[in-house]
């Protein structure tokens, strides 16, 4: 009998759906990234592995799976597991692609707002209790009509924000390796370079993978470059940003707000960001919402029970 292991409890009838395939499945219960002792002892004779983005299968994980043929990432991002040493040693990896596209849009458009229109001060004054009544120049934020929004990284998510945020009024453009067509011709955006994007831009929204090209691709040098008045939303991953220089920026009012659903050092959070006003933070939950963490989990199971039938991956990396 097959076996598949499951790194964490996932949303739906993966389980279900895996077991009346015939497969013999176990969940790691604990509801924590699982620790690297219990990884490499539940793996040894998988022979396929759904895994979480908190779950690192390196080299070492990959040459202990003796019998493993696929592992499936319940995460449209793949930077936790090494991609090419898999391939070396003939075992497929999948992603989540498509499923979470709208659902992390959505909490991209949420982000923008909520740093906007200043949500979380608005909210925290409510709690403690301290509205004393309107005042013409309480909370001033930000109107989303005519603003240039800078979307970095034009791929499914990036596209699917971007149009979300053209229907408040707003000019689009983008940041990418390749010209996209449908971004200018749906969207009327423009393609430009990222110093430029970061220098005009009000709205500035992350859509990258994290790879070594795109670690810290925000930084020292380009952050400066961002007006006082901009907004930056990160719903990808905390590294592409250099956090300290975001935090120096937000310190001295040289940024008007940051979103992040993501972060450098993730689950931990820098101090600094917790006593910032102008920052919106969020715990990772970009594709959660029933419907998507239902969805990657099935999608998961399916490119598992394709692969273990000797049937092709429904959503290769490679």
């Amino acid at each position: 009998m097959k076996k598949v292991f499951i790194t964490r409890k996932l949303a739906g009838s993966a389980e279900t759906m895996l077991r009346r395939e015939g497969f013999k499945v176990k969940v790691f219960q604990d509801d924590s990234p699982i620790k690297r002792a219990d990884l490499l002892k539940e793996t040894i004779d998988a022979d396929a592995l759904i895994s979480l983005l908190t779950d690192t299968i390196d080299r070492e994980v990959i040459d202990n799976m003796r019998r493993c043929r696929i592992i499936a990432n319940c995460a449209v991002g793949f930077n936790n597991i090494d991609v090419e040493y898999a391939r070396s040693r003939n075992i497929v990896v999948t992603n989540t692609p498509d499923i979470l596209t709208d659902a992390t849009a959505d909490l991209t458009v949420a982000l923008v707002l909520a740093c906007a229109r200043r949500l979380r001060e608005g909210e925290s004054m409510m709690r403690s209790n301290n509205f004393k009544g309107w005042k013409p120049q309480l909370l001033l934020g930000l109107e989303m009509k005519g603003k240039k929004v800078g979307i970095i990284g034009a791929g499914r998510i990036g596209f699917a924000a971007a149009r979300r945020l053209k229907a408040f009024g707003t000019e689009i453009v983008y940041f990418g390796r390749t010209k996209k067509e449908k971004f200018e011709d749906e969207l009327d955006a423009r393609k430009v370079s990222l110093n430029h994007l970061l220098k005009s831009s009000d709205i500035i929204s992350v859509h990258l993978p994290l790879s070594s090209e795109t670690k810290h691709l925000l930084n020292k040098e380009n952050l400066r470059l961002v007006k006082r008045s901009a907004v930056i939303v990160n719903t990808s991953r905390g590294e592409i940003i250099d956090e300290k220089m975001l935090i120096r920026l937000l310190k001295k009012k040289r940024i008007f707000a940051a979103g992040l659903d993501v972060y450098e050092n993730e689950p931990g959070v820098n101090p600094e960001l917790l006593k910032l006003e102008n920052v919106f933070l969020l715990p990772h939950i970009g594709s959660a919402t029933i419907e998507t963490r239902t969805g990657m989990a099935e999608l998961c199971a399916k490119n598992v029970k394709n692969v273990l039938n000797r049937k092709s991956p429904l959503t290769p990396v490679w």
